[in-house]
């Protein structure tokens, strides 16, 4: 039983690193380089590498590790542990492809799509084995514990506030980009998460990253 037991972690710890990585690569090859946020950490990423020349790794891990700390209390060591793991895995990624000279050449739209389809099979492994993308998902978690404020309804507003502050200090067009790349992203995670599932109904999930 234990040894079954530890297989099956071990298999979930390279899942988690495997969809980590791959949202990583999502961001860094596809949706940065057009300044396409795929949720409102990203959006923030976005920001703060324009305003103060922070790199995206660095504002995406302290941000997870800073709101991780606050809401240890809510939603539990384990959790937060799984998080950080994941986030980790992600900044780390981002890090190292910026000392990796890769120009794809794609129009924007296609990488938007290339993107949007990765990072939801990234986020999807993560929440299929039990863990979670971070970012503002974080503070929708607290708000559903101490407001009862359904997860959906408060990460639709602050996505749309950093979206929306993205395209007012960049260009109009990336607020479009952003929602479609979180609804194609949100398509496929669904699909990753429902994979070989016995549901029979999809649920809602909402991004973060």
């Amino acid at each position: 039983m234990n040894k079954f037991k530890m297989h099956n972690d071990f298999r979930a710890l390279l899942a988690l690193a495997f969809g980590a990585f791959v949202q990583g690569l999502a961001m860094a090859f596809f949706l940065f380089p057009f300044e396409i946020a795929s949720g409102g950490a990203a959006g923030i990423a976005i920001l703060f590498e324009r305003w103060f020349e922070v790199s995206y790794a660095l504002t995406i891990w302290g941000m997870n590790i800073t709101l991780l700390m606050l809401a240890i209390r809510w939603i539990g060591i384990k959790s937060c542990m799984k998080t950080v793991y994941t986030v980790s895995i992600t900044s780390l990624t981002l890090w190292f492809t910026e000392y990796i000279q890769i120009s794809w050449n794609l129009p924007m739209i296609m990488s938007m799509v290339i993107g949007a389809v990765l990072f939801g099979i990234g986020v999807g492994l993560l929440f299929r084995f039990g863990a979670s993308s971070g970012g503002l998902a974080i503070i929708a978690h607290i708000l559903f514990v101490v407001a009862k404020i359904l997860p959906g309804k408060s990460m639709f507003w602050m996505n749309l506030i950093v979206f929306s502050l993205v395209a007012y200090v960049i260009d109009w067009q990336l607020f479009i980009y952003a929602v479609i790349t979180q609804w194609v992203a949100t398509k496929v995670l669904n699909q990753v998460v429902l994979y070989r599932s016995s549901l029979k109904t999809k649920e809602n999930t909402s991004l973060s990253a």
